[in-house]
């Protein structure tokens, strides 16, 4: 099947955190505290989603301060951090939502990915993904991990389901413009 029917059916978007929302790589202060950059693109391509009534989710191997606080800021609806068996979360997802394995989407960038990315109706790999990811994938971003990738991932889904009139329409509205501003210019 094409990717774009494939993209047509998408209700959920899981996504990966190191190397995919972030590039991968973490800065260590002298007193401990790590730090993290995510790319604004992508950080506005979640709230977007929201927007389309696109449900949200995060599965990552790592626990983060740093990251549930990003999740929360974009208000992702469902975080999973410390998570060696994504398959898990992954089911939970389908249950809680009542949704098919093919309605839903995942954004990765290595092998800890490749079981879930291949149970999903879509899966998408960032441009620097290992190259077993890239081989299981339905897309493949241009941009890399942390860089753009997820935000390109999402705006290809958008375009595919129509969404950005519903989208507009909703970013004009006065009572939510402010705060919805502020979360994508974040």
């Amino acid at each position: 099947m094409d990717q774009k029917e494939l993209a047509k059916k998408i209700k959920l978007i899981i996504m990966d955190v190191d190397g995919t929302l972030s590039d991968g790589r973490f800065f260590v202060l002298p007193d401990g505290k790590v730090i993290k950059s995510f790319d604004v693109k992508d950080g506005a391509g979640i709230i977007f989603l929201g927007l389309a009534g696109i449900k949200t989710a995060i599965i990552t191997g790592k626990s983060s301060e740093v990251v549930r606080n990003r999740a929360a800021e974009l208000q992702i609806d469902d975080y999973y951090e410390g998570i060696s068996n994504k398959s898990i979360p992954f089911f939970e997802l389908l249950e809680k939502y009542d949704l098919k394995k093919d309605e839903v989407a995942y954004i990765g960038d290595d092998i800890g990915d490749a079981e879930v990315m291949g149970m999903v109706g879509f899966s998408a790999a960032v441009g620097d993904a290992h190259p077993l990811i890239k081989r299981i994938s339905h897309y493949i971003a241009k941009r890399y991990g942390g860089r753009g990738a997820v935000r390109e991932v999402i705006d290809f889904i958008l375009d595919v389901q129509g969404k950005w009139p519903e989208i507009f329409t909703k970013l004009k509205k006065e009572e939510n413009q402010e705060e919805i501003l502020r979360q994508i210019n974040s």
